[in-house]
């Protein structure tokens, strides 16, 4: 029997990912809405937006981007844009214009997932062809996709034609949707490889499939060993949507698309994001019921955020204030977990021991339980129960839809948990930490 919570320990939340209030750049903001307000024609700004966002602020997306990802491919135009109210709507909005319940055959989730995406896909009328893919160790189990969209394409009777149709406004429905987190993911941490990348484009052009990349913590990357820069180590894997543009055999639809928030960069509340695309897919995006009766999702919140882009304000919140302070608390997190988790069994997923030249970022990393004598789920309760300490077991991390998620997750993530250190102090972190390696001790007794 778990003992109940010891009044004596102030609850500690490693499992929300959240950035912390005190990081929200609350004077920029300030500063960038007073700019707006100061401006001869605020009232005409203060209209119904252009339904894929102000071209001036488009342009800015489109500029910072290639000057965070230098991509090979070339520069990023403002064509490849449109405003979105953020990463979640901005996936509804897709699935509205590019999927249809009756064509399209398939949603393929990464295992462990990001599982509040599930009801977004449910809702776009996809409930019942949602699917996991093992994430494997190079960010998604190709051999395993590969089969399985071989499997439903064989399976499917034909011809099939979506009810959706080019007549009724839309130009372009995808058999499968490939949902992916594939630089510092969410839950896992993980990066995939270049080669992985290719690889699932090419799926994707195969299987007619869009890849839909939440893109919103690449950004947020520093080097693994102190003392080190990101000119030495070098820059962010590319993007899918990059590297589709670069292959030869892309489409003028294009087979990827990269979802991107400005949640965790300004502010959650800011309700601002972007997707990015072939120009064809972006300028459908403008047809959405939605954005043409009530123009752009995030008009007024995109406009202050423009300020901030242009005047380079962001960016410096960026690169002096989110990096250092979320790389001191991941080297503080890290730290703890190998002084007083390791020993017992603990490890860090991915985690191979070499820190030169290596990069981290994002909110997140994954434990695995599997060399403790207690298991993931008890070590979960018992630190909850006993340590008022939250931490997100592997269960949540399951893609519900899939019966066989869980079965195929028993031998991987099931076992483990995943930590945030976004949200918390370096202090409140590690005391966290040692609640955890209490509570490993008293779950294996």
């Amino acid at each position: 029997m778990i003992a109940k919570i010891s009044e004596t320990l102030e609850p500690i939340n490693l499992q929300g990912g959240w950035p912390t209030p005190r990081l929200h750049p609350t004077k920029e903001i300030e500063a960038a809405s007073s700019a707006l307000f100061r401006q001869k024609d605020v009232q005409q700004s203060l209209r119904y937006g252009p339904e894929l966002g102000s071209s001036n602020f488009r342009g800015a997306i489109a500029d910072w981007l290639t000057e965070s990802y230098a991509p090979k491919a070339g520069s990023v135009v403002s064509e490849r844009v449109a405003i979105t109210n953020g990463a979640s709507n901005g996936l509804a909005c897709v699935l509205q214009k590019f999927s249809d319940p009756c064509y399209t055959q398939g949603v393929w989730m990464v295992e462990p997932t990001y599982f509040l995406a599930c009801p977004i896909f449910r809702d776009a009328g996809l409930g019942g062809k949602i699917f996991g893919v093992p994430e494997g160790k190079d960010g998604i189990d190709l051999e395993y996709l590969g089969n399985r969209l071989r499997e439903v394409d064989e399976n499917t009777l034909l011809p099939m034609e979506p009810r959706k149709t080019v007549e009724g406004g839309y130009p372009k429905i995808y058999r499968h949707i490939v949902y992916i987190i594939p630089t510092f993911s969410n839950p896992s941490g993980g990066t995939m490889s270049v080669e992985s990348r290719k690889g699932l484009i090419e799926l994707a052009r195969k299987h007619d499939a869009l890849v839909v990349s939440d893109d919103v913590y690449d950004v947020l990357r520093w080097p693994t060993l102190e003392g080190e820069t990101l000119e030495k180590v070098g820059t962010c894997t590319p993007r899918l949507v990059d590297i589709d543009r670069n292959l030869e055999g892309f489409s003028a639809w294009g087979n990827t698309l990269s979802n991107g928030s400005f949640s965790k960069i300004v502010a959650p509340g800011i309700r601002a994001g972007w997707v990015e695309a072939m120009p064809a897919l972006i300028s459908a995006m403008g047809t959405v019921g939605a954005t043409v009766s009530g123009g752009c999702q995030a008009h007024f919140a995109s406009l202050v955020v423009e300020k901030m882009l242009s005047s380079g304000a962001l960016s410096s919140h960026i690169q002096k204030t989110l990096i250092p302070t979320y790389r001191t608390r991941w080297l503080s997190m890290t730290k703890a977990i190998r002084k007083h988790l390791y020993p017992l069994g603990v490890r860090i997923v991915g985690d191979e021991g070499e820190t030169v030249g290596k990069i981290a970022g994002g909110f997140f990393l994954y434990l695995s339980f599997k060399g403790c004598s207690a298991s993931g789920p008890t070590i979960a309760k018992t630190a909850l129960e006993k340590y008022n300490v939250k931490i997100a077991p592997g269960g949540i991390f399951s893609v519900p839809d899939d019966p066989e998620s869980k079965i195929r997750g028993e031998d991987t993530y099931l076992h483990g948990a995943r930590l945030c250190w976004a949200w918390n102090e370096e202090v409140v972190l590690v005391d966290g930490i040692e609640r955890i390696a209490k509570a490993i001790l008293d779950a294996s007794k």
